[in-house]
């Protein structure tokens, strides 16, 4: 496993974050505010500026109403591994 931010497995989670809250149809600066975050911390996460913990990623699916298991399945389907 690499040991860095960018990352084959950050890049396809960045971009099913990204995917969730356009389907969501809310901005960086809601789903921030929804966290009680500045912008830029989305904006960071989306760009994989920033890794996420475990409890980040749950709250902002729920913040976007996302299943952050299927979310996981969903990355491992996309990274060619079996769930």
């Amino acid at each position: 496993m690499l040991n860095t931010i960018q990352c084959l497995e950050s890049d396809h989670l960045c971009t099913l974050l990204r995917e969730a809250r356009v389907k969501a149809r809310a901005t960086q600066q809601e789903v921030s505010k929804r966290l009680g975050r500045g912008q830029s911390f989305l904006s960071d996460i989306e760009r994989g500026k920033r890794r996420l913990d475990t409890l980040e990623l749950r709250s902002l699916c729920i913040v976007l109403g996302v299943d952050w298991k299927d979310l996981l399945f969903e990355l491992e389907a996309r990274l060619g591994r079996p769930t």
